[in-house]
């Protein structure tokens, strides 16, 4: 396994990570969390990723429950949750989803319990709260911190200005700022991370921890022919994913990599997040697996990552066209 550091913090996190969106509880049971958390932690990972609006809270409950039994060095790994969407679904009432200070440690406490754990290595802002002040943002995640309850704070799916100001208020009041964004960065999705970020990642050092490297699941190659059953985008809720995803034009791009994938010896999965791992500001992938061997193949993407060289990486870039374009001033 190879270790980055988190942008300009201490904090050493895996290239490859486990997740646990979708899967945990609505996927799979404790058994085979158990099993893969634990596939994981043997090969070298050491970061676990989750959220409150995970499975309404479920999430946070098995991988807690997962964590407990396996009672593993609590030195030797690091766990995430997210603030922002909530955990009671429809029945969430005013303050409980958003960025105030009275949701944010309320969340925090709430994550704590479901997860067993004594403290939060990373706590993200799950989206930006546009309602809130981000001084009352800031504020509440460094007390978090001064209180012990978090170690560091980040920003999901936040624009590279939002991230920015967050820094400035920091600065102006002395206080942490955040140290780690989670934006959704694969072959199909690139600006944020190869764009938007790029004056944050010179100007105060930002880590990244990406998710969906395999863009639901597209870029493995699985819904080459349909959807299969069982899968994420055939499960119910998740339509506006499939609909995300299911598009001719990327199907037929996915297909050709297929071709250069099997010509280089390798899977497609293992290519694809090989690739998010080529850039440099990434600190780690974010898998999500449902079966060990799903898991197992995902992590032969390190052994990818010297079969590509600047001509296989252009070669990437011809059969996806998606590099982002940047505009001259």
């Amino acid at each position: 396994m190879e270790y980055r550091r988190m942008g300009k913090s201490g904090l050493q996190l895996s290239v490859l990570s486990l997740g646990s969106w979708v899967t945990f509880h609505k996927q799979i049971d404790d058994e085979i969390a158990d099993e893969l958390m634990g596939v994981a932690y043997d090969n070298g990972i050491n970061f676990f990723d989750n959220a409150e609006g995970y499975a309404l809270g479920e999430s946070e409950r098995m991988m807690g429950r997962i964590l407990t039994k396996k009672n593993w060095d609590r030195t030797s790994y690091v766990v995430s949750s997210k603030v922002f969407f909530g955990w009671r679904g429809i029945e969430n009432k005013p303050n409980q989803t958003g960025l105030s200070r009275k949701h944010i440690v309320e969340a925090c406490h709430e994550a704590l319990q479901r997860l067993q754990l004594d403290y939060l290595d990373l706590y993200f802002c799950h989206r930006p709260d546009r309602n809130v002040p981000i001084e009352e943002v800031v504020w509440t995640m460094n007390t978090l911190m001064q209180q012990g309850k978090i170690l560091y704070w980040g920003t999901s799916e936040w624009n590279g200005t939002e991230i920015m100001e967050a820094h400035r208020v920091a600065h102006q009041y002395n206080l942490i700022g955040p140290s780690v964004e989670q934006p959704q960065y694969n072959l199909f999705e690139r600006s944020k991370l190869e764009h938007d970020y790029l004056e944050v990642f010179k100007n105060v050092g930002l880590g990244t921890t990406i998710w969906s490297p395999l863009a639901a699941g597209l870029l493995s190659g699985k819904y080459n022919d349909g959807i299969p059953e069982g899968s994420r985008l055939g499960l119910e809720g998740f339509e506006w994913l499939r609909d995300r995803w299911m598009i001719n034009d990327k199907i037929d791009r996915v297909k050709q990599l297929s071709s250069l994938a099997k010509a280089l010896g390798v899977s497609l999965a293992s290519l694809s997040i090989a690739w998010t791992l080529k850039n440099p500001n990434v600190t780690t992938a974010i898998l999500g697996a449902t079966k060990k061997e799903q898991l197992s193949d995902n992590l032969k993407s390190l052994e990818v990552l010297p079969l590509l060289t600047p001509e296989v990486m252009e070669q990437i870039e011809t059969i996806m066209g998606t590099k982002p374009k940047v505009i001259e001033y």
